[in-house]
């Protein structure tokens, strides 16, 4: 298992010491004197990369320092080259292997992008903050070389058929409750370190990319006629932390790991651009089915609220059997912060609430441990707006952009979603699929074998 230090780092050359790192930091893993090179505590960092968002310490080509550019290059996981400047904090990345991958004809290679990526990967080719480019990003992940260029939306959709059904059977069976989403490793990890004896109110449900790496290395594998062994899955995440989960032991339980490397969405337009293709005039193409079918709910993950808005929209119908009177539940969107809302389920009211930015869960978490909380359902996203900010996003250099930037990310995926010929997970025709042909049912035996993870303590003893 990788540790803090292997993904999340602080280049003591280039650090000024500003503190805005620790700032932001949601777990005060930055340590450090004011004007000193910062250090990061690897038993409290969750990887989340808001550091590397914020940090404004960096290399430009006048200054010098000990370390050549170089060998900085290959400390950071970066191709050689990397035209861009070098910040003090950053994430070791993938770049390099999955390049290495592609040109290995051995290797059938397969690819999915998070639903955050496609709005916010166009920034790094100039085009305008927030420029929704899932036509376009298909088009280059194929010009790039992968054999099948599929969704993690696809997962999204999964993930809420199976977390949408371990809700209400933890409800009508008095089960652990409340139950918290699973989809952000950071707060899985958070949780594992400093709320273990919480870890059973956590969804058993993996995240969307695992899952759908689960599936594409073996309904996937069966329907592409491809050994499973052969098979090498990319995930492409808004997320630095995504890394760290894909090594986690309890990833690899169909036989082989579910995704074999994770990279940013700063890292994809790093291939990109050293294959020189051209992003802005690519004609856009569609994903690969079926696999990369996918529903609004799924595209909605990104953003702050929109897990939780796709699983009521699927669990209202599911529990009632009647449509849901209003697709569109603004009531859980939002920003940072913590919010509730309540969903009339006719014979019950099913309470949900939304954490966006975790240093807002601790007040929750305290809640449950003490029983005082009342609520059936809570999304938490490490970061402040959800993965449309992740730490694994293009980097808003300027402050005063960053809030145009996540909202217009935001209305990216809620047009998207609008716009989609379905909006509710169930509604799927490849997921319906998927378990005719394959899973059987949701939290039967196959889904729980691939789909399904256990949580470890993490906690260290003073």
């Amino acid at each position: 298992m990788p540790t803090s230090a292997s993904m999340i780092n602080i280049d003591e050359e280039l650090c000024t010491g500003c503190r805005r790192c620790a700032d932001v930091c949601p777990v005060d893993a930055i340590e450090g004197e004011q004007g000193k090179p910062q250090k990061i505590n690897t038993e409290k960092c969750v990887m989340c990369g808001q550091c590397v968002q914020v940090c404004k310490g960096y290399q430009s080509v006048y200054d010098e320092v000990p370390t050549p550019l170089s060998k900085r290059l290959f400390d950071r996981g970066l191709l050689k080259d990397v035209d861009e400047p070098l910040f003090a904090a950053y994430n070791k990345g993938q770049a390099k292997k999955v390049k290495e991958i592609l040109q290995n004809e051995d290797v059938f290679k397969i690819v999915q992008c998070a639903p955050a990526v496609r709005v916010a990967i166009g920034e790094d080719f100039g085009l305008p903050l927030g420029t929704l480019s899932a036509g376009k990003m298909a088009a280059a992940l194929r010009k790039l070389g992968f054999d099948k260029v599929y969704d993690t939306n696809f997962g999204a959709d999964l993930t809420i058929m199976e977390e949408g059904s371990e809700l209400l059977k933890r409800v009508a069976e008095g089960g652990v409750l409340p139950m918290f989403t699973s989809c952000c490793p950071a707060w899985v990890k958070y949780a594992e370190q400093t709320y273990p004896e919480l870890l059973d109110h956590i969804s058993s449900c993996k995240s969307p990319h695992q899952m759908a790496g689960a599936i594409f290395k073996t309904y996937g594998a069966e329907i592409n006629k491809v050994n499973p062994a052969k098979i090498y899955n990319v995930s492409v995440m808004p997320c630095t932390c995504k890394e760290f989960e894909t090594e986690r032991e309890e990833m690899e339980n169909s036989g082989y790991r579910n995704v074999d490397a994770a990279i940013t969405t700063r890292e994809l337009a790093q291939l990109l651009k050293d294959a020189n293709i051209d992003f802005n005039t690519i004609e856009e193409e569609e994903f690969d089915a079926p696999l990369g079918m996918y529903t609004g709910a799924g595209t909605i993950f990104g953003a702050t609220g929109g897990v939780m808005e796709a699983a009521l929209r699927t669990g209202y119908e599911l529990y009632t059997k009647k449509t849901i009177p209003s697709i569109d539940l603004t009531m859980v969107r939002g920003g940072e912060g913590f919010r509730t809302a309540e969903v009339d389920l006719g014979d019950f009211k099913l309470k949900v609430g939304v954490v966006s930015g975790l240093k807002n869960v601790k007040q929750v978490m305290e809640a449950v441990k003490a029983g005082k909380c009342d609520l059936h359902f809570i999304e938490v996203m490490t970061c402040p707006e959800g993965c449309i900010s992740g730490g694994g996003q293009p980097k808003v250099i300027l402050d005063s952009d960053k809030e145009e930037a996540y909202n217009n990310r935001k209305k990216g995926l809620y047009n998207h979603d609008a716009n989609l010929t379905y909006r509710k997970s169930h509604e799927n025709p490849e997921i319906k699929k998927l378990y005719e042909e394959f899973l059987g049912e949701p939290l039967g035996a196959k889904s729980h074998e691939l789909l399904h993870t256990k949580y470890i303590s993490r906690k260290k003893e003073n």
